[in-house]
């Protein structure tokens, strides 16, 4: 496999970081993958230039809370599968999780929650990382999303 460049970036609101240009060094830069998270919208609800970009095949997952959480993928080579969470709705549901199979290697894009809000989203953070660290686990013992 050639070399590629991922980038990966907490946008905190594609909307907003869109209308004020701040994505011209993607289109510049144009890397292989481009992993974002905290894009707080679905794919329906960006505009036609973030929906389809020339070159990328494009990913969202969001939320079921509206302007919450979310994240997205660029990729330009084709992943053999994208899967949308853990297969955990009590994590799924904020729409934190993307996970690309290109063969050689998995990508995870994880917008991680937080844990300084209260004890019981503390205690969510932490078995959203156990979570993870089970499915990668799984993943590599299998050595196939």
């Amino acid at each position: 496999m050639k070399k590629l460049t991922i980038c990966s970036w907490n946008i905190n609101g594609i909307r907003a970081a869109h209308s004020r240009g701040s994505l011209d060094w993607f289109r510049e830069r144009r890397p292989d993958i481009l992993c974002l998270q905290e894009t707080k919208a679905s794919l329906e609800q960006l505009p036609d230039g973030l929906r389809e970009v020339e070159g990328y095949h494009v990913f969202y997952t969001a939320a079921e809370r509206k302007g919450y959480s979310g994240v997205g993928l660029y990729s330009k080579p084709q992943p053999l599968n994208i899967k949308n969470g853990f297969a955990m709705p009590r994590f799924d549901g904020e729409g934190r999780t993307l996970i690309a199979d290109y063969g050689k290697f998995a990508l995870f894009n994880i917008y991680f929650p937080n844990g300084k809000q209260s004890k019981e989203r503390l205690r969510y953070k932490l078995e959203f990382y156990d979570a993870f660290l089970e499915y990668a686990e799984r993943l590599r013992r299998r050595e196939r999303v």
